[in-house]
């Protein structure tokens, strides 16, 4: 199954890094880390995401690179898409971002 990338609008969301960002693990048993179609290693982040109704959920974000936030940073993701995946009766949705930047950077930029 393909899955079409779906472009997420995040004027109106309020994201916080809530775990440092971290290599990718691909297998736990070898240890391999995911890469992209260049060789870079991606990073997956956990950021809490808060809607304009205070309703809040755990996410984890991929990127490419080590993204230059800590725990506590309010995050910009730039151009972050959602991919919908489903594996034997179970879905979910898978986020990619081009960037995650700190607001006060991304606001700089």
């Amino acid at each position: 199954m393909r899955t079409v990338p779906i472009p997420v609008d995040t004027t109106k969301l309020a994201i916080t890094c809530v775990k440092a960002p971290r290599p990718r693990v691909l297998n736990r048993d070898t240890g391999e880390i995911k890469t992209d179609k260049n060789g870079n290693t991606v990073y997956e982040v956990t950021v809490s995401v808060e809607d304009e109704f205070g309703r809040i959920e755990l996410v984890k974000i991929g990127t490419t690179g080590e993204p230059p936030i800590t725990v506590g940073d309010t995050v910009t993701p730039v151009g972050l898409l959602g991919y919908v995946w489903e594996i034997a009766g179970k879905w979910g949705i898978a986020y990619r971002a081009s960037a995650l930047l700190p607001a006060r950077e991304a606001a700089d930029a």
